[in-house]
């Protein structure tokens, strides 16, 4: 616990250095602005300071630091964890520094931290250009990127962290430094996938691609054993050009489902083919052939299109992550049996196939440590009554037994409970342990989430 005079000193001195000011529990939109994206996380920090630059942010780390004060760092607050809420702690909010640069010509734009995935995509796609991000357009970019960042591009043009160029970072010590391949490679190389804790992330620069069309959207089609393994297989053999999706469940009432068809088991297969349509229809051929689509919303349609995300449901979602590389008719009946077991609330395995030219990068060339994996697993667990989350997570326990090969995690996705060693396997693991000590020797950026100084 914080002393209340160590608070009203803290708050004290933020308000009088950090321009972009200060949200405290008796402001009238506290609440909205502490709120997370997920529901069912509910943190309450002693104040929430809003910065509108790096320079804002070096002096909040300046005068938190000074104080002793633990904080927590936020960007889009989407986390499982619920991390950058900072409950009982106090919380630097880069969301409302929101600048995009892009400079059409050089192919590259540089954005600050508080800019979404969805706001950085729509401006660059004014100029037929685009960064692959995930599938999420109120993600924030900054997280995104330290995770890795998986997304509807990266079988055809690689992760979110092989565009990154650069980065700005305001580190313990108050310091304003840039990173990027010439200048301080080392902490460059860790915010290429190892995670958040090396410093707070301020302004990130990316290569932008042009996008020579796109074929794309959604399908669902009623799952069995023999559907899942052969949409699963058709993705993983498909070109790099098709990055693909596929989440088994049992359907809700969604408006736009027969009504026959809520209750059953069915497959939603999300995925974007970057090229025309001719080769878009080919490449979806294969699964579109698995079984015939309760729904095709399949056609061209332009990136950008890909990150449009629907309602959130008003219940608690639990999560675990894994990887693996067989893929096989006995693996599909686990997912199978898994996803439509009887529970009171939403099971989900999401099945990503990478391949492409996420695995044409060097081992080692940045802290993502997973790119000869051949599936990224998403497991999720929802429950509405209070008295849901015992079973939701021992769901989740059974599932990582039962479908991961190996204990790896997958840092953006990891929920309560995991391992951080276990997202960076091999040597990745020491070697950003010795990057965190050189710029964070007394771990002031920690968090559930991040490494620990060697």
């Amino acid at each position: 616990m914080i002393g209340e005079s160590s608070v009203t000193r803290t708050l004290g001195l933020l308000e009088r250095n950090v321009r972009g000011g200060v949200i405290v529990p008796d402001s009238a939109d506290y609440d909205d602005v502490r709120a997370l994206m997920l529901a069912g996380r509910d943190a309450r920090p002693l104040a929430l300071v809003r910065p509108v630059d790096a320079e804002d942010v070096a002096s909040a780390v300046t005068v938190l630091a000074g104080e002793g004060v633990p904080f927590a760092v936020r960007g889009g607050g989407h986390h499982p964890t619920g991390a950058a809420g900072g409950d009982g702690v106090f919380v630097i909010d880069t969301r409302g520094m929101k600048g995009i640069d892009i400079d059409a010509a050089g192919r590259t734009a540089t954005a600050q931290a508080g800019v979404t995935a969805g706001e950085y995509t729509a401006a660059s796609a004014e100029r037929g250009l685009a960064t692959g991000f995930g599938d999420t357009p109120t993600v924030g970019i900054a997280g995104l990127t330290l995770g890795g960042g998986l997304g509807f591009l990266s079988r055809a043009q690689g992760l979110t962290v092989d565009s990154l160029l650069g980065a700005e970072v305001v580190t313990a010590d108050g310091r304003v430094l840039w990173a990027d391949a010439d200048s301080e490679p080392d902490l460059f190389w860790a915010l290429r996938g190892g995670g958040p804790g090396f410093g707070v992330v301020t302004r990130l620069r990316y290569a932008l691609r042009e996008l020579a069309g796109g074929y794309g959207g959604v399908l669902i089609q009623p799952a069995s054993p023999e559907v899942v393994h052969g949409v699963v297989k058709a993705a993983l053999e498909a070109p790099d050009e098709l990055t693909v999706i596929v989440q088994v469940m049992v359907a809700p009432p969604m408006p736009f489902l027969p009504a026959e068809v809520h209750g059953k088991p069915i497959a939603i297969v999300r995925g974007f083919h970057l090229g025309d349509e001719a080769a878009g229809k080919a490449a979806f051929a294969p699964l579109r052939a698995a079984a015939a689509p309760l729904v095709d919303a399949v056609r061209p349609l332009r990136y950008a299109e890909m990150l449009e995300e629907p309602p959130a449901p008003p219940i608690t979602m639990r999560f675990a992550t894994g990887f693996r590389d067989s893929w096989d008719p006995a693996a599909a009946e686990a997912v199978m049996a898994l996803a439509t077991e009887p529970a009171m609330g939403m099971r989900g395995v999401q099945l990503r196939p990478m391949g492409g030219a996420i695995a044409r990068v060097e081992d080692g060339a940045t802290a993502f440590a997973h790119r000869r994996r051949r599936l990224a697993l998403w497991l999720m667990s929802g429950y509405m009554r209070p008295d849901g989350g015992p079973a939701a997570l021992d769901w989740l326990q059974r599932a990582h037994q039962a479908l991961a090969e190996g204990p790896a995690q997958f840092v953006s996705f990891a929920d309560d409970g995991f391992r951080v060693e276990d997202a960076y396997p091999g040597g990745t693991w020491e070697r950003l342990r010795a990057v965190k000590r050189a710029y964070d020797p007394g771990d002031l950026f920690r968090s559930v989430l991040s490494v620990t100084p060697a």
